[in-house]
């Protein structure tokens, strides 16, 4: 008990004149703590890794975690494309998760299109992706051509209306079938463009038939018309096919028009009648006017006579009997022409028409 007792104090004062060893002691207790954290963090990920084939180690869980990058889903991607047989590296995955790519998406995509025999490499899928693009609908459709409504209804519009050489109105409805082309996914048109040009076409088909009849008759020409057009250039999409799924008569336009320029030609020959209607009243006006200055003069030279008359009695230019005499003579004809025209009315009232 006593060498205890001696032992305990001989202990202590060891430990504390070698504090090093304490030191490692920690960093070793701190380092095991560490390893075992990891071993049960990412043991059961690298386990799934290494039976599946797809070679994710250890430290490779460790960086992607110390990157902030999902490192159970980048494993369960890698897994899902390793047993596709689709050949990726971990790398390219990790990367497309740091450049904010939706990573299950694309690896879906990648897989389906790798399924149906088609030749998408990750890259062009990751891509596709990165640009805005749905890359597993793009995958769908060019496994599953689908239909597009032209018009597009939801902007809309109804019917495509055009106009046959015969001036009869057309309103028709197409369907579009589309395939995806994944090599021109990128850069390359929406479906947009793929409605605008088909209709487009479609109205020029149209007008160019002399008969609306020949149309209804045979609808399909219009779209074989169409399809050959290489509508599909620059766009993202391969026309399938186009079918005409309704078409119907509307109205008569050449009438419309004929009528139309009719009465705009109505109008304008009445604009002309009512000018020169208009010109004659005004010149009508104008005589008038000219005849009352005519008058006008006419009294005017007759108020001067009088003045004649009087400077002509101070003259002595003009004597009484002078004056008496134009007077007489003035009256006589003043009579002579009362009696001329008097004779004239009755003449003319009483003349008959010899039988």
């Amino acid at each position: 008990m006593m060498l205890s007792l001696f032992a305990q104090p001989k202990t202590a004062n060891w430990l504390s004149e070698q504090p090093g060893l304490i030191v490692a002691l920690c960093v070793v207790l701190l380092i095991g703590i560490f390893v075992m954290v990891i071993f049960f963090s990412f043991i059961r990920l690298w386990i799934q890794s290494l039976l599946t084939g797809a070679k994710i180690g250890i430290l490779d869980l460790v960086g992607m975690k110390l990157r902030n990058v999902d490192y159970s889903m980048i494993v369960r991607q890698k897994i899902a494309l390793v047993q596709a047989g689709v050949k990726v590296t971990t790398e390219d995955l990790e990367s497309h998760f740091l450049a904010r790519g939706n990573v299950p998406k694309t690896s879906t995509a990648v897989i389906a299109a790798h399924k149906a025999g088609m030749d998408l490499p990750w890259k062009t899928a990751a891509a596709i992706d990165l640009a805005g693009r749905d890359i597993l609908d793009a995958v769908k459709t060019s496994v599953n051509p689908k239909v597009i409504d032209c018009p597009d209804v939801a902007k809309g519009r109804q019917f495509l209306d055009a106009v046959c050489r015969n001036g009869i109105q057309l309103r028709c409805k197409a369907r579009v079938t589309v395939r995806t082309k994944l090599e021109r996914l990128v850069g390359g048109a929406t479906e947009e463009t793929i409605i605008a040009r088909v209709g487009e076409g479609i109205v020029k088909a149209i007008g160019s038939a002399d008969d609306h009849k020949q149309v209804l008759a045979n609808p399909n020409l219009i779209s074989q018309t169409v399809l050959h057009n290489a509508l599909d250039s620059q766009t993202a999409f391969e026309i399938v096919s186009i079918d005409i799924a309704d078409i119907e008569v509307g109205e008569n336009i050449g009438a419309k028009l004929a009528a139309d320029q009719a009465g705009a030609d109505l109008r304008v020959a009445q604009a002309e009648a009512e000018k020169r209607r208009a010109a004659a009243v005004a010149r009508e006006q104008e005589m008038i006017a000219l005849v009352q200055e005519n008058r006008a003069k006419v009294v005017l030279a007759e108020a001067e006579v009088p003045l004649a008359i009087a400077n002509a009695f101070r003259d002595g230019r003009l004597g009484v009997m002078d004056y008496y005499n134009m007077k007489n003579l003035q009256s006589d004809t003043g009579m002579r022409n009362s009696i001329a025209s008097g004779m004239g009315t009755n003449n003319d009232s009483t003349e008959r028409p010899l039988n």
